[in-house]
């Protein structure tokens, strides 16, 4: 057996690369193209972005813009800024970064943890604001002597080192089979890069960059034109501008992903191939499944990038409250057997009454399990329904009612509902005719429903 480090290294970058490429056989099940994810969470830094962070500073140092103390500044969604700061610890560099509001707190508090300085920014601002996070970081270098600004949706140092080093591994790894590659376009550096290469060893090989709901890329790729953004919550991917290190030339397609299905895959991602990954990650792999889908070939490969370690969003979309003050995850679906079982033991699952019994027991049981109305049952089938409130005013006018059998009072028949109906079904059929609804269970009645059981359900009393 050949082990992936056989003799120790001289300092961490030297452990950048090489990433394990992991078949997503369970996401993927039932569709015949393999889907292969490249864990780039386990770079050292926890992140695909560890590629491009030495890549950039011995780029700045061969240009003589970057010398001895200085300073790096970077606008980043947080993984660019752990791959710089780890470089620059080695190589005696400060770091400035300027970070999105939108951005988990981990992200905020690894980068402190490298020592970086960290200014946070609105998200909501437009591109050329200078509040924005890239403006602002333009901003610092100017005011800040020794300082230069990493750059890196302008920065070919991006999409060189990706050409050098992410391609080379996924068609080593794949043995050159590899079909298509899906990959985020943040900055675009990874998708341009690694697809650039591969297109060159294979010009069939499908490059396709995926690209979140409210972002530009996909639009600018089929118009050429600027189009108009809006907020979306996946990091690290998309933006409200065109950088240079996206080489459209390279990509043969753009495909968009809304959130809540790139944090559902990402989730899933976790619970059934064990892989703890972000939303970019997720959003990758549910496009890539796409892909796969698609080509519907089992000689055919598909490679998708797995871009970070899900531990910097466990305060997001590992957060279920956090999803749903979001609106990003689905709330639980709640049927009329969850209704019954969740409704207080104050009487049987049936309180019923027969067409010969006499009004009088029928008030009497109603009082005994404090319930509002009883289904009339004739050899198991309803013929009819009495309510608390019809009986009484009745008998109030009339008290010799109360000796006369129920079905001389009975009302008609309560609606029918299976156990599995969802609530928002049930609320119209609970309407101001029908105070109550029997249950049934593969047809046999098994129980009641009521307004009020219904109301408590909604008001969330228990």
């Amino acid at each position: 057996m050949t082990h992936p480090h056989p003799r120790p290294y001289d300092d961490v970058l030297q452990t950048i690369g090489w990433t394990p490429l992991i078949r997503l056989a369970r996401v993927g099940a039932g569709i015949r193209t393999p889907v292969y994810g490249k864990a780039e969470y386990a770079n050292p830094g926890g992140s695909v972005k560890d590629r491009i962070g030495l890549a950039i500073i011995e780029a700045a140092e061969q240009a003589g813009e970057l010398r001895p103390g200085g300073v790096i500044v970077e606008g980043t969604s947080g993984n660019t800024g752990v791959g710089l700061a780890m470089a620059a610890a080695l190589r005696g560099y400060s770091c400035i970064f300027t970070m999105p509001d939108k951005m988990s707190q981990e992200k905020v508090r690894l980068l402190k943890a490298y020592g970086a300085e960290v200014v946070i920014t609105p998200t909501a601002v437009p591109p050329d604001h200078p509040d924005n996070y890239v403006m602002k970081a333009k901003h610092i270098v100017h005011e800040t002597p020794g300082a230069v600004l990493a750059n890196q949706f302008y920065n070919e140092a991006n999409p060189r080192a990706h050409y050098a080093t992410t391609g080379p591994e996924i068609w080593e790894q794949t043995g050159g089979r590899v079909t298509h590659f899906v990959a985020g376009a943040g900055t675009g550096g990874t998708v341009s890069g690694a697809g650039k290469y591969l297109k060159e060893r294979d010009p069939a090989i499908r490059v396709v960059a995926g690209d979140p709901v409210g972002s530009l890329y996909a639009g600018y790729a089929r118009t050429r034109a600027m189009g108009q953004g809006a907020p979306y919550k996946v990091e690290g991917i998309g933006g409200d501008k065109i950088p240079t290190t996206v080489w459209f030339d390279v990509i043969d397609e753009f495909r968009q992903l809304g959130d809540a299905e790139s944090f559902a895959m990402a989730r899933r991602i976790a619970r059934e191939e064990g892989i703890l990954v972000g939303g970019s990650a997720g959003l990758n792999v549910a496009l890539a499944l796409q892909v796969a889908r698609e080509a519907d070939d089992p000689e055919a490969c598909v490679v998708t990038i797995l871009c970070d370690t899900g531990e910097r969003y466990l305060s997001k979309q590992f957060n279920d409250e956090w999803m749903r003050e979001n609106q990003l995850l689905e709330a639980p679906r709640v049927t009329v057997a969850d209704l019954l079982a969740r409704r207080q033991p104050r009487a049987p699952e049936m309180v019923s009454v027969a067409p010969a019994a006499a009004v009088r027991q029928a008030l009497n049981l109603m009082a005994t399990y404090e319930v509002s109305q009883l289904p009339v049952l004739d050899d198991g089938a309803q013929v009819g329904a009495v309510t608390e409130g019809a009986l009484m005013t009745r008998a109030l006018a009339q008290p010799a009612l109360l000796d006369r059998p129920v079905r001389e009072v009975m009302e008609a028949p309560f609606p029918v509902v299976d156990e599995g109906t969802p609530l928002e079904r049930l609320a119209p059929v609970l309407s101001h005719e029908s105070a109550a609804a029997l249950v049934t269970r593969a047809g046999k009645v098994v129980g009641i429903v009521s307004r009020y059981d219904l109301m408590r359900e909604m008001i969330g009393t228990r």
